[in-house]
């Protein structure tokens, strides 16, 4: 579904990926961990197209999309849906206008349609009646599961989580947890989850990868990670203070 080949990009004076390989199945649920700054958002944004990679080559759907015109771009986006890390909503719009954005803004639905979908995506993620209602009026974990509705409205065969934990108790958390595997399983999406929070990424991955200055530097099914016997990716699955990472820098 996504494959990222070789993948190089340098933001200012420093490299930020350095030769990334990855392949993301059809369906999976790839959670991709790290420390703060080594370029995990990042490489979302190369896979939708936000960023253009200096070397190497991004596919998405078997489609190589690093060269191609915008119009072309905005047809492989309409796969994507994504959270983003603290929502994201419009202040200024209500629970409707930001759920049914994408539709207003890139369809010709009628205002009786745009409202059905409204509420059927709502009601996925376990909000129901709640369209009337300004960001204000929500709480942390009220925000992020309205950003993921309107991540679904326009029915995306991906889904793109960036940190979609932080901010949230562990309460919260796990219910936004559940409904990544929920939102798998029934709607049968591939998701990508970039997160440091290993208790979430230990409850919804498929599979894990490990991004460490640039590039992946562990790969594999969650059991790999429960007890890892690489210094690195140990010392960042149980958050330890001392150890290979912070001795380098």
């Amino acid at each position: 579904m996504i494959e990222l080949r070789n993948i190089y990009k340098r933001l200012g004076n420093k490299e930020v990926l350095r030769g990334v390989d990855l392949k993301i199945e059809p369906e999976e649920t790839m959670v991709i961990i790290g420390g703060s700054g080594e370029g995990k958002s990042v490489l979302l944004k190369h896979m939708i197209g936000l960023m253009h990679p200096d070397q190497g080559e991004v596919l998405i759907d078997g489609e190589k999309i690093t060269q191609l015109p915008a119009s072309e771009l905005n047809r492989v986006r309409s796969k994507f849906g994504m959270l983003f890390q603290y929502a994201a909503l419009f202040d200024s719009m209500n629970v409707k206008e930001n759920v049914g954005f994408a539709l207003y803004e890139h369809t010709d639905l009628p205002e009786l349609e745009i409202s059905r979908v409204v509420k059927e995506k709502l009601e996925l993620v376990h909000l129901s009646g709640i369209e009337s209602m300004m960001p204000s009026e929500l709480s942390g974990g009220m925000k992020k599961r309205v950003g993921l509705a309107r991540a679904l409205a326009r029915e995306p065969k991906i889904i793109l989580y960036d940190e979609p934990t932080t901010g949230l108790d562990p309460i919260h958390a796990d219910m936004i947890n559940n409904l990544i595997i929920e939102l798998k399983e029934r709607l049968k999406v591939t998701s990508v989850v970039v997160t440091h929070d290993m208790r979430s990424a230990f409850k919804i991955a498929d599979r894990i990868a490990m991004l460490y200055k640039g590039k992946i530097i562990a790969l594999g099914a969650v059991k790999e990670f429960e007890n890892p016997t690489d210094p690195i990716v140990r010392q960042f699955v149980f958050g330890e203070a001392t150890g290979p990472i912070t001795e380098n820098g």
